[in-house]
């Protein structure tokens, strides 16, 4: 029997875009099976260039960000480009007619422009506040209240992990479906706004921390590496290595008795500080204690000693690693996972590859595919989208309106 093809084959979408949270959304449409044209300026937009770079000067990040994606490269500061860009978006097709961006949706490139070359196009577009005002992920981290609740003193700390932008890129694909869903409907198209600093306060609002001010008056202190209103913190080990430890269920608190050998000494610490601890709650009450129990355990250990002692045993852990130890040591980020394939990135050399994090039952989730060179589709999406001639095309590379992948 002939297999399925992916989830979102035959679905087109247009971006037009720089930085992360939109690239995000595009590339997990394209690991989808959507096809997925990524229209840049010629010589690349502003984030072509972002570290981390390989020898030969190309950006990891920006590869790292594109994969699966076609690549297009006009001169979207002169009309021509624009109309060219304005036609590929506003293609004809049932499937088509889809535009992501979080650039400024201003002159050709507005809905209110665009509709009138197709009046069903969805346009999914990331603004920074919702008053129209500029963010990026740092200046909306800063207010999130996170930075205040990492580490351990007054001074903030900013976490090295765009969250945000993430979050972000993920609402924008979740939007464009739900959008293409009612157009398929009903046959509307429509503008899809979302704001980056919306996407940080519906997460703080729905992790509770709103509600835990306006209720109980209460703001999250910063606490180290303890996990906040339970058992949960790092230890550190004999060969230097740091692990975490986490019991958020009564299962596991019992395995981390059984397996250290502590039961008796822990359970005393409940009776002594008047805490329940088979309530999370309780533990949390209890931290300092426990900690202080279980932590001359951990110091007699090693690593990989801990490894084979928690294996199997239910215990929540893991190890405290950089993204050396990551890619060296730990089987998860390697071809033993399905997640991951080796691809040959142009520019980079052979890499590993993550496919889409979503695992189906009944529809394969494709193998991973580099990152287009910047233009390297240029030629063939003018041909199949715009039935463009080869003499039409040759003609807008002599006039300095679309490039390939040699810049020409």
């Amino acid at each position: 029997m002939a297999s399925s093809p992916p989830p979102l084959s035959g679905l087109r979408v247009v971006e037009v875009s720089a930085f992360i949270a939109a690239p995000i959304g595009g590339m997990t449409l394209a690991q989808l099976g959507a096809e997925v044209i990524r229209i840049d300026p010629i010589g690349g937009n502003i984030d072509y260039r972002r570290w981390p770079l390989s020898p030969d000067g190309t950006s990891l990040y920006w590869t790292g960000l594109n994969k699966a994606k076609r690549s297009v490269a006009l001169a979207l500061n002169k009309p021509e480009g624009q109309e060219i860009a304005r036609a590929l978006i506003c293609a004809p097709g049932e499937d088509a007619g889809i535009l992501l961006t979080n650039l400024p949706a201003s002159g050709w490139m507005s809905h209110a422009a665009l509709s009138q070359s197709r009046e069903d196009l969805i346009m999914l577009r990331l603004i920074g506040n919702s008053d129209g005002t500029g963010a990026v992920d740092y200046t909306v981290n800063s207010a999130s209240g996170f930075p205040m609740a990492t580490g351990r003193g007054e001074e903030p700390v900013n976490h090295v992990l765009p969250a945000w932008d993430i979050a972000a890129g993920l609402y924008l694909s979740t939007g464009l479906l739900s959008a293409e869903r009612v157009r398929r409907r009903g046959g509307r198209g429509q503008e899809i706004v979302l704001a980056l600093s919306d996407v940080m306060l519906a997460s703080v609002a729905n992790l509770g921390y709103v509600a835990d001010v306006q209720v109980n008056g209460a703001v999250r202190p910063p606490m180290g590496n303890e996990l906040y209103g339970a058992f949960g913190r790092d230890f550190a080990m004999s060969d230097g290595r740091r692990v975490m430890i986490v019991a958020i269920s009564n299962r596991q608190w019992r395995a981390i008795g059984k397996v250290t050998g502590l039961t008796e000494k822990l359970a005393m610490i409940g009776p002594m500080l008047d805490v329940d601890l088979n309530d999370e709650g309780g533990r949390f009450e209890a931290r300092h204690a426990i900690a202080a129990v279980l932590a001359p355990w951990f110091a007699r250990h090693t690593l990989a000693e801990i490894a084979r002692l928690f294996e199997g045993s239910g215990i929540l852990w893991g190890p405290y690693q950089d993204f050396g130890q990551l890619v060296r040591e730990d089987p998860r980020c390697s071809t033993a996972n399905p997640l991951f394939a080796e691809i040959e990135q142009p520019g980079a050399g052979r890499i590993l590859a993550p496919r889409v994090p979503l695992a189906f039952s009944g529809t394969p989730r494709p193998d991973p595919r580099p990152a287009p060179r910047l233009g390297e589709d240029s030629d063939a999406v003018l041909a199949e989208v715009l039935g463009l001639s080869t003499a039409a095309i040759g003609r807008l590379h002599d006039a300095g309106i679309v490039a390939g992948p040699d810049g020409r």
